[in-house]
């Protein structure tokens, strides 16, 4: 059965920042990170426990939560985008936005 609040598969984009930032984490998390990021491309609602909004922050930043990793985005206001901003540990992540 279809999900009623599921739209269409939404487009991954990365921020050059963020493609440096998954290069230094190891291959293990890389792959988790990659899965859960295509999860969240096709149907945001399956992870709603694992992103949260970040207040304090800038309009529209979310982030994800992949084990100790955090993945920072923003949702495209008008088109099916998923603007990957930052991606980091969970101690450091915070510091980098």
């Amino acid at each position: 059965m279809e999900n009623p609040g599921f739209i269409g598969v939404y487009k991954l984009k990365f921020l050059g920042k963020a493609l440096e930032d998954l290069k230094r984490i190891d291959r293990a998390h890389q792959k988790i990170i990659k899965a859960k990021l295509l999860i969240l491309a096709k149907n945001p609602a399956a992870l709603k426990n694992n992103i949260k909004r970040i207040g304090g922050a800038e309009d529209n930043l979310y982030r994800l939560t992949t084990g100790s990793y955090r993945v920072m985005f923003r949702k495209g206001k008008d088109q099916l985008v998923i603007i990957i901003v930052r991606i980091g540990h969970r101690k450091e992540i915070y510091l980098k936005i």
